[in-house]
């Protein structure tokens, strides 16, 4: 893995996870109580044995750079590293990122610096734990000049992604972006070909792009220089390279969620709650999930009643009921409260006396960060550093999919209501 370079992909300006990207680039978002969703892609990385890692970005890069820097430290016996590259303007490209395809474009000149065979392009919003030395071995394998890789679709599902054909060597000969009745019969594969067995297959007869693809060096600086108005890799670059390319598909076949979406996003982070077994564990030993260090307390609860909840370090509960939740870092949550589904992000620092006892800050001039004694709190999203008052109903009492409350501190995305990063919510409020 030696001569594999890594290239993830932190998007754009975030616009289907807003307001979370509000103030952070869309891999810097928190995820599971502890993470960043970079550290998914990052820690997929290492586990894989591949140690060169640049991190392309254009928004609200700060807390990214931060936590990356925090994060990753290799040692000077090897040469890995992790980097933000973030858009810049030069007189050959005077434009922001175009597409995912136009970000690595514009740093062609540094990614050629290094002897490697392949690239691997890597997108920053998913939620999944996967080997990459299976998936170079089969790119090189293949001979390919390119390898998507690929997850088994049923039929119920098939319409929402971008599916596609291919032959019986494995090869991709055609694409379709959400295909819906005959269109979408047109585009199942026997998925045997690829290492499902017949039951499976006769499940699951179509595969949908994950994302994620590995280039030979050659193949991707070719590609991206013969067609320089094309700035989509899976849009564009990828499907008109299928009649002069040899494309590979390979079936990744265990837990993938694409996390972009607000709802996604909040389903994911829940899911981890679930018991026996969550779809996805940050508990294999084998393939751990990384992040920074922090040095953080124990958390603490004082008559509480906590069920199906992932609570993380440096949490301070009191006499609250907590269930089906996740809470981030340093989450504080007074006596008397309530939190249902619903996914607290923390906070980066304590405020003043952090054990300090319970409704002493009830109708103080300054609410402070946490949450207030005797709130209520269901199916919600509460950024970090929110300051949450005393007896507050956060329910949704209206039932409203989507509203823009900006300047009352919160969203509605989905029926989810998101409390913004900072974000003041007065003794009494009802959402």
């Amino acid at each position: 893995m030696k001569r594999v370079l890594s290239i993830i992909l932190g998007g754009g300006a975030g616009t289907r996870l807003y307001p979370l990207t509000k103030q952070r680039a869309k891999p810097a978002v928190p995820l599971a109580g502890k993470y960043r969703l970079i550290d998914i892609p990052v820690s997929n990385c290492i586990n894989s044995e591949i140690y060169k890692i640049y991190v392309l970005t254009q928004f609200n890069s700060a807390s990214l750079n931060r936590h990356i820097t925090r994060a990753y430290n290799f040692s000077g016996f090897n040469d890995g590293f992790v980097e933000v590259l973030a858009a810049q303007q030069t007189p050959e490209n005077p434009n922001w990122f175009q597409g995912t395809a136009d970000a690595v474009r514009q740093y062609l000149w540094l990614l050629q610096e290094w002897d490697v065979d392949e690239y691997l392009i890597l997108s920053g919003d998913h939620l999944y734990r996967m080997d990459y030395r299976k998936f170079v071995q089969r790119h090189r394998e293949t001979k390919a000049d390119v390898t998507l890789s690929v997850v088994p679709m049923d039929d119920r599902r098939a319409s929402d992604f971008g599916l596609m054909k291919i032959d019986n060597s494995g090869r991709v000969i055609d694409f379709s972006e959400k295909p819906k009745g005959d269109a979408l019969k047109a585009m199942q594969v026997d998925t045997t070909v690829l290492g499902l067995n017949a039951d499976e297959a006769k499940q699951s007869p179509y595969i949908a792009s994950m994302g994620i693809y590995v280039f030979k060096k050659e193949a991707l600086i070719k590609l991206l220089r013969q067609e320089p108005d094309r700035t989509d890799f899976g849009k564009e670059i990828i499907p008109h390279s299928a009649q002069t390319h040899n494309l590979q598909a390979f079936l990744f076949n265990d837990y993938w969620a694409d996390i972009g979406t607000i709802e996604a996003f909040y389903e994911a982070n829940l899911a981890l709650t679930q018991q026996p077994a969550p779809p996805f564990s940050f508990y294999d030993e084998k393939a751990p999930i990384y992040t920074r260090h922090r040095f953080l307390p124990p958390s603490k609860y004082l008559d509480c009643k906590i069920t199906e909840s992932l609570i993380g370090e440096g949490c301070i509960l009191k006499d609250c009921r907590v269930h089906h939740s996740v809470l981030g870092v340093r989450s504080r949550i007074e006596a008397g409260s309530i939190v249902e589904d619903t996914l607290v992000m923390g906070a980066d620092y304590y405020q003043g006396s952090a054990e300090r006892p319970s409704g002493l800050d009830c109708d103080s001039l300054e609410v402070p960060i946490g949450i207030g004694s005797d709130t209520t709190i269901r199916r919600a999203i509460i950024d970090k550093n929110a300051r949450i008052g005393c007896n507050v109903q956060i329910v949704n009492k209206d039932r409203v999919e989507e509203a823009e409350r900006e300047n009352q501190g919160f969203y509605i995305r989905s029926g989810i209501v998101v409390v913004l990063k900072n974000a003041t919510i007065p003794d009494g409020t009802v959402i």
